[in-house]
């Protein structure tokens, strides 16, 4: 048993905690039962598995390298105020999105939250792949992790320059729709799509120009109150929803 968060392992573990640890080993923490039996069930590859002692663990948790921390040292690995005891290291995944379904490109979303939210309700909505620009929070970042629940494990998600991509998608079919406030059509008055790269932006700057002005359409969500605009995880869902039908 690790008693020591000055322990090399732990040391070594809590490097995960940033970004730039993480791509160079290629590696990320997740945290929490739920969380770990997702990545099992979706065949991530798991190197080792951190538990609390006392924390009881599932069976095939035996036919990996297991390494038991007292309860302050696993304080020192979470970063979560009421931590479950047991987390994992994983290998980064290098995922291919699926060309013959709905995708979603995220051009410089910087909210955590926002991140894992549209996520998950991507992959509750069916569709076939999310592109990360530049700019967007990094995938890996635990919060963006945790907000997903579990969603990261069942849709494949890749980075790349999104000028590139839309170029590739329209050789592919695809039909760009760009969000804005400006300039743009209501979703509801625009025929739906069988191939449809959805194109959402920034939380403060939007989508920029340049997709704006690749896109097919550019589409908003109206607004019939007093805000000024949604928040771009609840746009996400309305706008994915509906080219799903």
């Amino acid at each position: 048993m690790i008693t020591s968060a000055k322990n090399d392992k732990i040391k070594a573990i809590r490097k995960l905690h940033k970004k730039k640890e993480r791509t160079e080993s290629e590696t990320f923490i997740v945290e929490g039962h739920h969380l770990v039996e997702e990545a099992r069930k979706s065949n991530w590859t798991i190197l080792e598995i951190i538990a609390q002692e006392g924390i009881q663990l599932p069976e095939w948790c035996g036919s990996l390298p297991v390494t038991i921390v007292t309860e302050q040292v696993f304080q020192q690995v979470s970063q979560t105020k009421s931590p479950q005891g047991i987390a994992a290291v994983l290998k980064i995944n290098e995922a291919e999105v699926n060309l013959d379904a709905h995708l979603l490109l995220i051009d410089a979303i910087q909210d955590p939250g926002n991140l894992g939210t549209i996520i998950r309700t991507a992959d509750a909505a069916g569709f076939g792949g999310i592109i990360l620009g530049e700019g967007t929070v990094d995938l890996f970042n635990d919060k963006v992790v945790r907000s997903t629940q579990g969603s990261l494990f069942h849709i494949p998600i890749k980075v790349a320059s999104l000028d590139t991509e839309v170029e590739q998608l329209k050789q592919n079919d695809y039909k760009i729709w760009a969000t804005a406030l400006q300039n743009a059509h209501n979703f509801s008055e625009s025929n739906r799509d069988k191939k449809v790269a959805l194109i959402l932006g920034n939380e403060g700057a939007g989508v920029q120009r340049s997709l704006q002005e690749a896109a097919d359409k550019v589409v908003k969500i109206p607004i019939h109150g007093e805000a000024e605009s949604l928040n771009v995880s609840i746009a996400a869902g309305i706008l994915m929803y509906y080219i799903k039908g």
